[in-house]
């Protein structure tokens, strides 16, 4: 799946956890949730999530294996009684010491030795009657209890126990063949099902579980014959016992069932459009991953239960419907109905499965034995043809590079109306935001360059997850690590015109922003409950998982990488695997003197990622691993677990370094391999200076001593072609981030960008100004205003020439449109370079011609952002809006719309967007990232979230990637101690509704480090600015 995300913005993680039990009651009920507590990022939290005592914190990632592993259950209940407290106090009674004569006799031994004994006595009975329960001592009794682990099992909805204690299914049944047949009512939006389940039991069991959300059943019968079902709603489970049990075999399980189409945007969901004459349209689509095909058929609902589907949909003659595999027959019923049936599907996981009612239409292409297919509404047919040629040749790439052909007949791409994500993986069936696969006539080619990725990377997904899955969701990176490497890699080849090396590079540095955090996570990491797995949807998986993949491809040679890529899929394919498959793929096929497995396992299992220090004395360089974090220097404990972190976690880098004699070609690359804490190089006595991380191909940074820094930036203002535009982009990266964890000043920054006045080149001059941005913002929403003045004249100082020499007319160069889109926007917002005067003039001449002038697409949305300063220019965007039916320049639109200063368009967009009346919902989280731009709306987003987040939760599911993206836009440009403890009272006061996901511990992190960094610039800014 693709998330969709409107800017390069970190979102940083924290979970910290506390290993205490609690006592537990006799009988528990497992909906119950524990209190909640002040959340701090450094605090650890404690929730009984079972009666078996299994512990979930904040955060999945902090207990080791052993703790992790609890499935003795008398070795736990165990435990669970030597926690428990018997809450006697000892009473010590005062006394006087008094003077004994010498007459007095001491007691005989044979007088002490009895009043021992009574005393003895006296006591264990006072504990047996303490102890045993009260009814012990009434005329009934106590009642006798079946099992031990009947005071265990949750309870179901009937009042009964429910016959399994944990999150995830048991192993003893598995699914074989779905038959699901399905009628939305997209009148009443509901829709009746009913499915035949195919099971193989593997071991004798006297229960099946499997899963359901949100279902009227109305009957279940097993082998014929009708049978009582059980329900547990917090876990999502239904449950069949049985009074004996099953022998191993396959049976039939039949369940008939009602539901509400939902209303968010999981599950079997309706959505609606307005058409170009004003009628409404209405339809219905899925969105299962990661757990809600449980919402649309009662299903094993876990990656590692494939199965084959087969699957027909009732719908009305004027919609088409669509499903993974090709249609293989129409049947037509009364009232006017038709019934589609499609062929038996491939082994696939739940979450895969897909289907479509709607009023379509579509182009087709074949490419080799498989039918191309793109589906749009009528009115935006003329836009689907860009994406049919991309899809077709991305498919022909991929079926060469992984030598095993797209095993489909067809393949379906469909722009949905309202969709959340950028995209989804469906096998056969990929479903995506229209902004993510229709490219107007008028479309730039950076707007192809989105659509171009998202294309590329759910192609990918139909080897790389569909094809071979993950076991589990703890190593989703295995999907949408290798598809996100994919995409680039891919479009690198095929449309080498694109630039996708820079908007790599930018997605490298993004990953290394969110892992520099203590909230984040290692690559493949322990989730269990659904909110563990929606969070794994984030850069960790997407981003770090592409970045070390292409560190690993970097470092093997002669195509090893993909030979053991094309090993591991012909291995597996059909199947469920782990990480370590993957390296042992890989290993097989390399030659060269190294343990893939042993590398790479200490980047997947570590969380975060290693700095290197470089320190050079002549011709010796003593290399230096440590775990960066950015809150390292905290507080003293903070710095304790931060020594203990970083002797323990060692990664095997592969360090890549050029030098000053060869620095620019691929041939000039040199390779250590750094496995210890510290290691030595030995140089030429000429080498003048050293730059590591070749093209920034590795996922860690580098600080270099004093004259190390000194010699680099010397090399640089004599000429900045000595390094090339990506090492040179990550000096920049690499020093602000040391910067910010005060291994720098920023007088060590401002040296190193005095060189900026010389570069032209995209990479290193987007990442200045990205980085200076967010300095900017942090300053402007502090109310420094003298300061955030003094950062525009740097800004004007050093790029101003630059922003003025600009062109405002159409450009055929992706990287030209690039820089020219950041300087401009820039330039624009901070009231520089008779920028906003030469915006407006253009959206005049283009407004006054009916839109036949033409705006270049990579400039319309700054254009757009100076047109809404005015109450007129909104009010024509707010018309334009309304009335477009090209996407990107809709979204362009509505970002603009959401940058106005008026409090009053602040509030009411805020409203509209949540309540979808005028625009649409999915849009809500780039409606507050770009109201929170701004120190005009950033604190009435804040207030809005606070006030509707039960709203919000309702439509957006809690831990997911929207979520995720509204809390960090809110709060992440907060930098005062009464943000920080506002931010923490909010969160702790949300309860189950919110208050343990990752995402807050990010927050409030990423609070805590704007804090110190102000505390510790503010000074060296007014100094040097």
């Amino acid at each position: 799946m693709e998330t969709f995300e409107s800017e390069r913005a970190p979102l940083p993680r924290n979970m910290i956890e506390n290993s205490m039990f609690e006592e537990e009651p006799d009988v528990v009920d497992l909906a119950k949730e524990s209190p909640s507590y002040p959340i701090d990022s450094d605090d650890a939290v404690y929730e009984p999530r079972s009666s078996r005592l299994l512990v979930r914190g904040l955060g999945e990632n902090d207990l080791d294996e052993d703790e992790e592993d609890y499935e003795s259950s008398a070795r736990l209940l165990g435990m669970s009684f030597m926690n428990r407290s018997s809450n006697q106090r000892n009473v010590a009674s005062s006394y006087t010491r008094q003077q004994y004569s010498e007459s007095c006799l001491k007691p005989s031994t044979k007088t002490t030795v009895v009043g021992v004994l009574i005393l003895v006595l006296v006591a264990s009975m006072i504990m047996v009657i303490y102890f045993l329960p009260g009814c012990t001592f009434t005329r009934k009794g106590c009642k006798k209890s079946n099992s031990t682990m009947d005071s265990i099992y949750p309870i179901s909805t009937s009042g009964e126990p429910f016959p399994w204690t944990e999150l995830r299914l048991p192993p003893s049944v598995y699914p074989v063949h779905y038959n699901i047949s399905l009628h939305p009512n997209l009148t009443l939006m509901t829709f009746q099902g009913s499915v035949s389940i195919l099971v193989q039991v593997l071991n004798e069991t006297k229960n099946i579980v499997l899963h359901s959300s949100d279902m009227n059943i109305s009957k279940v019968t097993f082998e014929g014959k009708e049978v009582h079902v059980l329900e547990y709603k917090p876990w999502q489970q239904i449950a069949i016992k049985f009074p004996e049990d099953l022998k191993k075999g396959q049976y039939v399980l039949n369940i008939n069932y009602t539901a509400q189409l939902s209303n968010s945007y999981d599950g079997f969901y309706n959505s609606s459009y307005v058409d170009t004459n004003g009628t409404k349209r209405v339809l219905a689509a899925t969105q299962f991953e990661p757990l809600a095909a449980r919402k649309a058929f009662p299903c094993f609902d876990e990656p590692a239960f494939k199965s084959n589907f087969t699957i027909k949909l009732t719908r009305e003659r004027k919609y088409i419907s669509l499903s993974n595999m090709p249609k293989v027959k129409t049947t037509d019923l009364k009232n006017g109905l038709q019934e589609d049936e499609f062929g038996k599907s491939v082994k696939m996981s739940t979450y895969l499965v897909a289907f479509i009612v709607a009023e379509f239409i579509g182009v087709s292409n074949n490419v080799s034995k498989t039918k191309v297919s793109v589906y749009a509404v009528p009115d935006k047919k003329d836009q689907v043809q860009y994406a049919l040629d991309t899809a077709c040749k991305l498919l022909e790439f991929y079926n060469t590079f992984f030598e095993y052909d797209y095993p489909l007949s067809k393949l379906d791409l469909v722009a949905i109306p309202d969709f959340l994500a950028g995209a989804m993986e469906n096998w056969g069936l990929i479903t995506f935001r229209e902004t993510t696969l229709l490219v107007g006539s008028n479309s730039s080619s950076i707007d192809k360059q989105l659509v171009t990725s998202v294309i590329a990377h759910e192609l990918a997904h139909q080897w790389f997850g569909n094809l071979v899955t993950m076991r589990w969701w703890n190593d989703l990176w295995l999907n949408e690590g290798f598809a996100t490497y994919m995409q680039y890699m891919s479009i690198e080849t095929v449309f080498p015109e694109l630039d996708m090396d820079t908007e790599f590079l930018n997605v490298r540095f993004k990953a290394l922003t969110k892992d520099a955090l203590n909230s984040s996570h290692p690559v493949s990491t322990v989730v269990s409950t659904p909110e563990q797995v929606e969070e794994m949807f984030d850069s960790v998986s997407y981003e770090k998982g592409a970045s070390i993949l292409l560190m690993l491809n970097a470092t093997l040679t002669d195509g090893e990488f993909r030979k053991g890529v094309i090993e591991y899929l012909q291995k597996y394919n059909l199947s469920n695997t782990e990480s370590e498959y993957l390296w042992d793929s890989l290993s097989q096929v390399s030659k060269q003197n190294l343990s893939v497995s042993k590398m790479m396992n200490t980047w997947t299992v570590h969380k975060g990622f290693p700095l290197v220090t470089v320190e050079r004395k002549g011709t010796q360089v003593t290399l230096t691993q440590e775990h960066f974090l950015l809150n390292a220097e905290n507080s003293t404990d903070d710095r304790l677990q931060y020594i203990i972190r970083s002797h323990s976690s060692l990664w095997h880098i592969p360090l890549t370094y050029v030098n000053d004699s060869c620095s620019v070609p691929s041939s000039c690359k040199q390779v250590f391999h750094l496995k210890d804490k510290t290691a030595t190089l030995n140089l030429p006595d000429q080498v003048k200076w050293l730059k590591f991380n070749f093209r920034s191909d590795g996922f860690y940074i580098v600080h270099y001593d004093e004259e190390g820094w000194k010699n680099l930036i010397d090399a640089l203002k004599g000429d900045v072609t000595v390094l090339s535009c990506k090492d040179r982009a990550a000096l920049i990266n690499n020093i602000f981030a040391l910067s910010r964890s005060g291994k720098v000043s920023f007088r060590d920054v401002l040296n190193l960008m005095e060189y900026i006045r010389n570069e032209t080149q995209t990479a290193p001059l987007t990442e200045a100004l990205f980085q200076l941005g967010q300095i900017f913002r942090l300053l402007d929403k502090r109310s420094e205003f003298n300061l955030a003045s003094r950062m525009t004249s740097y800004i004007d100082d050093h790029f101003g020439s630059l922003m003025e020499s600009q062109s405002w007319d159409l450009e055929s160069s992706v990287s030209e449109m690039t820089l020219r889109s950041a300087l401009l926007e820039m330039a624009c917002s901070l009231n520089i370079r008779n920028c906003s005067t030469q915006a407006k003039h253009l959206f005049d001449q283009w407004f006054i011609s009916n839109k036949t002038f033409q705006i270049p697409s990579d400039l319309m949305r700054t254009v757009f952002k100076v047109a809404a300063q005015t109450d007129e220019g909104w009010g024509k965007l707010l018309d334009i809006y309304k009335h477009s039916i090209n996407d990107q320049e809709k979204r362009k639109t509505l970002e603009a719309l959401a940058s106005t200063q008026d409090i009053r368009k602040i509030i009411w967009i805020l409203q509209r967007s949540l309540d979808g009346s005028v625009i649409q919902t999915q849009e809500f989280p780039l409606v507050i990232n770009a109201i929170c731009k701004n120190f005009a709306g950033y604190l009435y987003a804040w207030d809005f979230v606070k006030e509707n987040w039960d709203k919000i939760t309702q439509k957006f599911p809690v831990g997911s990637f929207a979520i995720q993206s509204i809390i960090m836009s809110a709060t992440s440009q907060f930098s005062t101690k009464t943000r920080l403890t506002e931010t923490q009272n909010f969160f702790t006061s949300l309860g189950t509704n919110g208050s343990q996901m990752r995402i807050v511990q990010e927050a409030i992190e990423t609070i805590k480090l704007n804090m110190r960094w102000m505390e510790k610039n503010l000074n060296a800014l007014q100094k040097w600015l």
